[in-house]
């Protein structure tokens, strides 16, 4: 994901104008942008996307099995006990698009989320949280015995 400053003002420009003329609606046009958050292709590209680089919280926790018997489906989950955490985000490392999965909390939920995602071999998830307008992650490493995602 090589976006450079203007193209990001170009698409947002032309997404406006679409939504303004009633083509495209907002939640169209919304998704349209986040779609591109998930296709950057290494690690740098994912934290990018999601904000920056977040500092490492023993408030943050990722839970993840030590040894995933297959790839195809590997059980994660987070969870935060920073107040005010409005997302969560889960990177997988090695993963060829390692954005793999973005929540946003409502306000008064409590901040832990489950999902099955796919790896493709042994790799760090990072569980990356924004609290109050600031990023902060845990880090946690699964091993995979049978690919998922080509492997």
């Amino acid at each position: 994901m090589n976006q450079t400053r203007r193209d990001a003002l170009k698409t947002t420009g032309a997404l406006a104008t679409l939504v303004s003329l009633g083509i495209v609606t907002q939640s169209q046009a919304q998704a349209a942008l986040e779609r591109a958050s998930f296709e950057g292709k290494t690690l740098a590209d994912a934290l990018k996307a999601v904000g920056g680089t977040p500092a490492n919280s023993d408030q943050v926790s990722v839970v993840a099995p030590d040894i995933a018997e297959n790839g195809a489906v590997v059980p994660i989950g987070a969870a935060s006990k920073l107040p005010n955490t409005t997302e969560i985000f889960l990177i997988v490392e090695k993963n060829p698009m390692p954005l793999a999965a973005a929540f946003t909390i409502p306000a008064g939920t409590l901040p832990e989320i489950s999902t099955r995602l796919k790896m493709g071999q042994s790799s760090n998830v990072i569980a990356v949280v924004k609290a109050d307008g600031k990023l902060y992650s845990a880090t946690k490493e699964t091993k995979v015995t049978l690919g998922g995602c080509g492997g």
